[in-house]
C-alpha cells in the first residue's frame, strides 16, 4: 500500500462518491489509472444508439434460443431411413445446430460489442503488493465493483439491461431443455422394433426378403442366385419383397436407404473360416453376407482385398477380416460387421432368413456395447 499522504477516516470516506472511492482504492493499491474515459458521454445520443445495437444482438440470441426449444420440442425427430418423413427428420439435428449457433454466437457477439462500445477501457498499471488487504482497501474495492457496474451502462440503459438478462436467461433455458430433454425423451416411445435396432431386412409376417442388385435403374428388380457371385468376388445387395414389386417409389427409396446395403461374397473352397458364436449357420456354403455400414462412423465398407480376405472402410481405414466373422483387425472400428443369415428358395434365389441379430453401424446410447 502506498504511504503517500494521510489515510482518510470514516467521515472522509462517507463524503466521497463511488468514483472518488474507486480512485482512492487505486491510489492505496499503487494503481495508476491511465484511461477510464467512457466511449460515449453518459446518457448521450451516441450511447443510446450503441446500446440499441448491442441489444439487437441479445435479442437475436433470444430468438435463437426460442427457435432451439421449438425445434427440440416440435420438430419430427425420431429416426427413419425411408418414407415421406425422411427429409424432414433428417433436418432435425442440423436445425438444432443452426439455432443453437445463432443463440450462442449472438450472445457472444453482443457481449463483445458491449465491451467495445459501451464499457470504458479502464487501462491501469499496478505495482504488486504482498500480504492481506486492510479494511479500507476492502471498502474501496467494493466501491470499485459498484463503479464498474455503473460504467457498463446497465443502470442508464433499461433496454440493454433487459435484453442482456433475457439473453442470458434464454441461453440458460437452452442448456436446461437440452439436459432435461435428453433424460426424459425416449428414442422409441411407441415401443416395438426401434428404427435404430432393425433394418429393411426385417421381414413382416411370413414374407421373404430377397437379395436385390442395383442395376442402375431404380425401378428394376434383379434378384441374386448363388452362381451370380464369383469366387473371391463381392456384390452389394439390397432388400426386396414381392409386395414392393409394383411400387416404384419404394423400389427407388430402398436403394438410398442408409442402413440396408449388404456386401455378399464367396470364399474359395478350402478357405479357413472362423464362425462367430451363435452365427455358425448364417452362411450358405462359401457365401457370406455382412452389413456394408462400418461400425466405426457409418461409412460404406466397400473395398475387398482378395489375397488377405479383408474388407476395408476407406474413410478411416478400418479393416475387417472377412473369414473371421468380419472382426476388426486394424483401424478405429471396434465391433465386427453384423452378419446377415442367408438361405435359398425353391427357385434358386437368395433371401435373408431374418434381420441382423444386432444393430448395424456405429454405437449409440441404448446399444448393447457387446454387440
Amino acid at each position: 500500500m502506498s504511504d503517500d499522504g494521510p489515510t482518510p477516516c470514516e467521515r472522509d470516506l462517507d463524503r466521497m462518491d463511488v468514483h472518488e472511492l474507486g480512485r482512492l482504492g487505486a491510489h492505496l493499491d499503487d494503481v495508476e489509472v491511465v484511461d477510464d474515459a467512457p466511449p460515449h458521454p453518459p446518457g448521450s445520443r451516441e450511447e443510446r444508439r450503441a446500446a440499441r445495437r448491442v441489444a439487437t444482438w441479445f435479442a437475436l440470441s433470444i430468438v435463437g434460443a426460442v427457435a432451439f426449444v421449438a425445434v427440440f420440442v416440435l420438430w419430427p425427430w425420431q429416426y427413419t431411413s425411408t418414407g415421406p418423413d425422411e427429409a424432414i427428420t433428417s433436418w432435425y439435428t442440423p436445425m438444432l445446430g443452426i439455432t443453437f449457433a445463432v443463440c450462442v454466437l449472438s450472445l457472444a457477439v453482443g457481449l463483445l460489442r458491449w465491451s467495445e462500445v459501451l464499457v470504458p477501457p479502464d487501462v491501469a498499471v499496478q505495482e504488486r503488493q504482498d500480504g492481506p488487504s486492510p479494511p479500507i482497501a476492502q471498502r474501496t474495492a467494493a466501491a470499485r465493483f459498484v463503479e464498474i457496474v455503473e460504467q457498463t451502462g446497465l443502470r442508464r440503459n433499461p433496454l440493454l439491461r433487459r435484453t442482456v438478462l433475457a439473453a442470458g436467461t434464454a441461453f440458460a433455458g437452452v442448456l436446461t431443455v437440452t439436459f432435461l430433454g435428453t433424460l426424459v425423451r425416449s428414442p422409441w416411445p411407441g415401443g416395438g422394433p426401434a428404427p435404430l435396432l432393425v433394418t429393411g431386412w426385417r421381414s413382416p409376417g411370413d414374407e421373404r426378403t430377397y437379395l436385390r442388385l442395383d442395376t442402375g435403374d431404380p425401378h428394376s428388380v434383379t434378384l441374386v442366385r448363388p452362381a451370380d457371385v464369383a469366387v473371391g468376388g463381392l456384390l452389394t445387395v439390397f432388400p426386396f419383397r414381392e409386395s414392393e414389386r409394383g411400387d416404384p417409389e419404394r423400389l427407388a427409396t430402398v436403394l438410398r436407404s442408409a442402413d440396408d446395403p449388404v456386401i455378399l461374397m464367396r470364399f474359395a473352397p478350402g478357405t479357413p473360416v472362423v464362425e462367430r458364436a451363435g452365427q455358425e449357420d448364417f452362411h450358405l456354403g462359401g457365401l457370406y453376407a455382412y452389413s456394408k455400414i462400418c461400425t466405426h462412423m457409418g461409412c460404406p465398407a466397400s473395398l475387398f482385398e482378395q489375397t488377405t480376405l479383408r474388407i476395408l472402410c476407406p474413410c478411416h481405414q478400418t479393416e475387417f477380416q472377412a473369414n473371421e466373422f468380419a472382426r476388426p483387425v486394424f483401424g478405429p472400428g471396434a465391433r465386427p460387421l453384423p452378419q446377415l443369415p442367408l438361405a435359398v428358395d425353391e427357385r434358386g434365389y437368395l433371401y435373408a432368413r431374418h434381420d441382423f441379430i444386432e444393430p448395424i453401424g456405429p454405437g449409440f446410447w441404448e446399444r448393447d456395447p457387446r454387440g
